[in-house]
């Protein structure tokens, strides 16, 4: 099999043969394989085990055809590098044990120690660059996301805590966003170092924000991210996760290839939004999943069409993948995607260069 390298492709709005494709959370809960190693393993454990992690990172890959992988880890993973003690809860998420509530909390992190802590997901990378033939996609939880775990303790609704931080301590919190910064730098920089071909920046919750808020006390630290990984030659991807599409406007200069977008906002819309300046990525909203298979390829070929109107189209979902998803719609809707998408390329519809 020949290396595939058609997300990379479209990373860079170069031509392709036929549109790439791969899904947040795409090894996950709605593999029946998957389900029975975590009736075994946490998803901490998995991850502490490269030749696992790496096993699980594959399938997708191997079973529905995607163009690219995307490593399994979990957000949290860098921060018990930085002294936080937390676990993933079953139907809860992160939960910290040490939450982030006064200054001397912040005082208390270390800097991220990549070898000492983290060797285990940095062999899980090297396993996956000789095994894949499709590009590997790292990523890392981007400040703002981080630091609501962080400080409200749990997943949350609300982001009281977190919001009490930024508007009433604003020097406590920017202290907070440059050692997360950091965290992310020299963890996303050892991911590329260690054979990953693309990393990917999850900013999940920041569109609980005004758009204000977003340009005042987030938008500077992810911009010295990327201003500070421009050096590495791998798409940069940055998802600004959820009810973002107010936010886009002000994404303009940011040193990313591709800009991710929810369901909320069209794929011509976001173009629009961000001045078609990046490569776009989704926006499937994961629930159509539940819907006939006539339905999913009518909404997708929506997507699809608008995508294909300009140059740089990554097909994805809008947010991650569900429990409840179908292994088989998906494996279905994947060759959907690469075949209409072909035939239309092959035909010149759309721009594809």
């Amino acid at each position: 099999m020949t290396y595939n390298d058609t997300f990379i492709r479209a990373c860079y709005r170069e031509q392709v043969d036929h549109i790439p494709v791969w899904y947040m959370r795409q090894a996950g809960r709605y593999d029946p394989e998957y389900r029975k190693i975590k009736e075994k393993y946490s998803l901490l454990e998995i991850c502490k085990q490269p030749e696992l992690a790496a096993e699980v990172t594959l399938m997708p890959v191997r079973k529905l055809g995607v163009d690219a992988a995307i490593l399994y880890s979990d957000i949290m993973n860098p921060v018990a590098s930085l002294g936080i003690d937390f676990d993933i809860v079953k139907n809860i998420g992160p939960v910290i044990e040490n939450p982030i509530r006064c200054a001397a909390d912040i005082d208390r992190l270390r800097p991220i120690d990549v070898d000492a802590d983290l060797s285990h997901i940095m062999e899980t990378i090297r396993i996956l660059d000789r095994e894949l033939k499709v590009p590997l996609i790292t990523f890392a939880g981007a400040p703002f996301t981080i630091a609501s775990y962080l400080i409200e303790g749990r997943p949350s609704k609300g982001y009281i805590r977190t919001k009490e931080m930024m508007y009433g301590e604003p020097d406590m919190w920017f202290r907070l966003m440059d050692k997360l910064g950091d965290m992310v730098i020299t963890y996303l920089r050892a991911h590329i170092a260690n054979g990953g071909k693309a990393f990917q920046l999850f900013d999940s919750w920041v569109g609980a924000l005004a758009p204000k808020d977003f340009e005042y006390y987030v938008l500077p630290t992810i911009r010295r991210i990327f201003d500070e990984l421009a050096d590495l030659h791998v798409p940069k991807i940055y998802f600004p996760g959820v009810s973002s599409g107010e936010l886009l406007p002000l994404l303009s200069g940011l040193k990313a290839d591709v800009i991710g977008l929810d369901w909320r906002v069209s794929i011509t819309e976001g173009r629009h939004r961000l001045g078609d300046k990046f490569s776009v990525q989704g926006n499937l909203d994961p629930f159509v999943l539940t819907a006939p298979m006539k339905v999913i390829q009518e909404r997708a070929k929506v997507i699809i069409d608008e995508g294909m109107q300009s140059p740089g189209y990554i097909f994805n979902l809008g947010h991650g993948l569900f429990p409840e998803a179908s292994l088989d719609k998906l494996r279905e809707l994947t060759t959907y995607i690469h075949e209409y998408s072909a035939a239309a390329i092959s035909k010149g519809v759309g721009v594809t260069r």
